[in-house]
């Protein structure tokens, strides 16, 4: 049984039995580092000569809670070469076995799971003068053992020459890297974790990938992910949480604890500030992968938002998180990476194409940027409040705001499932209780002065804004959010491609059209822009970043885009108004009258 304990401050400790749920490219991307290794090529010829040996062997010794640990490792090799690299296996049993899909080759190889990461053994200073070298590798706790072994050959052709003894957790099962995310109603709190426990109320996402190589050599157990959620929750009450199972021996192993702040209610007039962003990635603080250029800003805006975890309350990801591109084991290290805030505030998140997209699995694009995945590790290891998880587009409603989270996978257009969500969740909102109406994507929908929209002539995804401009306009959008563009942009408020105010920083009363926001700078590669610059277009910066909304109350509410640097602003904007200017008939927007008395 999982368990989760919960109790507000200064109350009793109470013990909640968890829920299972039950969950079901740009051109300009990068290559994904382990991609670059033709695992299924390698051989084997274990050298006497060679060595490789980790240290220490028993992690988490004394802290059985401990999900992260560096750890040391030395090698030696009597014909060192700039070709040598150091790998990360996990399992430590990585040669013998059969493979997932051996009819993928010619032959079964020899090797035919990918390592979680790697470096050059030149990494090591002297390797190539000595033959032998010092690296540490920061591991976190993924539920098996792990072993290390030395290739020569390159990632091309390359042959495995010794491998070390194995080290595991002392508990490699310990439930951990918990992911806050509000449910359905504004009263209830959910949290996702992942543990190695096999039990009734888990899920697991084995078999449900697509293909190649989220099914071959990119396949990892991903254990079991469990979903618990906490209700009737006391607005803006701070609780203490812990997540945990009981064995059948009827002791409980516990995870760590943590603190979260329960929602406001829809309409409280109280300080409430999000952090939106989009593409970030998942890097590695012992530089594993990182000659790759893969997410190069990804860790600047993760340890930032760390940092000021004290002023926010909720975090809105959408779509692009660890561009795992089928290689599983890169979604157990983006779990851990932003454990330090999804552990504490809500952590919501939206499908991208490196979530979704695979050639002929119903989605609306028919590439392969998800690597096999077609969105089952991002279904399961996070929650969201979907009425049907099958489709991936989901309201919040969080004090002062409704977010209409929409999937710019899925046929957004008039006419389909989601267009009618689209709708209902924009016409449905309160704007006397609730006055800032938020609409997030991943891919553009709206506007983008990026290179490749302006070669295409649309400054937009194809048919993105067509359907679902007048949409927000007739219900008052105040800003639109996408990610997909890997840099910042801010609009003017605009409808129909016009400008429709020409106010830049501080805007009130009606404000006549919707303001577009790409904030897809969140750590991946940076994207270019167009040369010539559209008179649409306030503010760019090709830099890593993130968006900061805060609602003072039902009149106020500040727009913040800050480097993930130095945690600056460098642009912002006001908007002042009242519950009239809302009402306000403005082009396109206003409902038919009749001339009778």
């Amino acid at each position: 049984m999982s368990y989760m304990g919960m109790r507000g401050m200064g109350m009793l400790p109470v013990v909640l039995a968890a829920v299972a749920s039950t969950v079901s490219a740009s051109p300009a991307d990068g290559i994904q580092p382990l991609s670059k290794i033709a695992i299924h090529k390698a051989t084997v010829n274990l050298r006497g000569s060679a060595y490789v040996r980790a240290t220490p062997a028993l992690l988490g010794d004394q802290d059985e809670l401990e999900d992260t640990v560096w750890i040391t490792v030395k090698f030696g090799s009597e014909n060192p070469s700039t070709d040598d690299w150091i790998a990360v296996f996990s399992p430590a049993d990585f040669i013998s076995g059969s493979c997932p899909n051996p009819s993928r080759y010619p032959g079964e190889p020899l090797l035919c799971t990918a390592p979680i990461k790697y470096q050059y053994a030149n990494y090591s200073a002297n390797y190539l003068d000595w033959g032998k070298g010092t690296i540490r590798f920061q591991l976190i706790n993924q539920r098996s053992d792990f072993s290390f072994a030395l290739f020569s050959g390159g990632l091309e052709n390359p042959t495995l020459v010794a491998v070390s003894k194995q080290v595991a957790f002392k508990n490699p099962k310990a439930p951990v890297f918990p992911r806050l995310a509000q449910g359905k109603t504004h009263d209830e709190m959910t949290v996702t974790w992942t543990s190695g426990y096999d039990i009734t109320c888990a899920v697991r996402t084995h078999g449900a990938v697509a293909c190649e190589p989220a099914r071959t050599v990119g396949w990892r157990d991903p254990g079991f992910i469990h979903t618990a959620f906490m209700r009737d929750l006391w607005p803006n009450k701070e609780y203490f949480y812990k997540i945990g199972h009981e064995l059948l021996n009827g002791t409980v192993v516990w995870g760590k604890s943590y603190t979260f702040k329960a929602p406001p209610t829809p309409g409280q007039n109280s300080l409430q500030r999000i952090i939106v962003f989009g593409d970030m990635g998942k890097a590695e603080r012992d530089g594993s992968n990182e000659f790759s250029n893969y997410q190069p800003g990804s860790l600047n805006t993760t340890d930032t938002l760390i940092k000021d975890l004290d002023n926010y309350d909720m975090v809105f990801h959408i779509g692009d998180m660890p561009y795992a591109n089928g290689y599983l084991s890169q979604w157990d290290q983006f779990t851990a990476q932003v454990a330090p805030i999804s552990a504490k505030k809500p952590y919501m998140i939206a499908s991208g194409n490196h979530e979704r997209d695979w050639p002929n699995t119903g989605g609306f694009f028919d590439v392969k940027d998800s690597g096999g995945e077609c969105g089952v590790p991002a279904e399961t290891m996070y929650y969201y409040p979907a009425e049907n998880r099958a489709n991936f587009w989901y309201k919040v409603d969080y004090g002062l705001f409704r977010f209409c989270v929409a999937d710019s996978e899925h046929d957004w257009r008039e006419g389909t499932l989601q267009y009618k969500f689209i709708e209902e969740c924009l016409s449905t909102v309160d704007r006397k209780h609730q006055p800032w109406l938020i609409f997030t994507a991943h891919r553009v929908l709206g506007y983008s002065s990026n290179s490749w929209y302006a070669d295409q002539g649309s400054f937009e995804e194809p048919e993105g804004r067509e359907s679902l401009q007048r949409l927000w306009q007739r219900y008052r959008v105040d800003i639109a959010y996408f990610g997909h563009v890997h840099n910042y942009e801010r609009t003017c408020p605009l409808y129909q491609s016009q400008c429709v105010n020409n106010e830049q920083s501080h805007y009130s009363g009606t404000m006549n059209g919707t303001i577009f926001v790409v904030a897809g700078g969140g750590g991946s590669h940076l994207s270019d822009y167009t040369t010539a610059i559209p008179k649409w277009s306030v503010f760019r910066d090709q830099d890593y970043g993130f968006t900061k909304l805060t609602a003072f109350n039902h009149s106020s509410l500040l727009f913040e885009y800050k480097k993930s640097s130095d945690g600056k602003v460098y642009d912002s904007f006001t908007i002042h108004r009242d519950y009239r200017d809302v009402l306000s008939c403005v082009h396109d927007s206003c409902f038919p009258t009749t001339l009778a008395t």
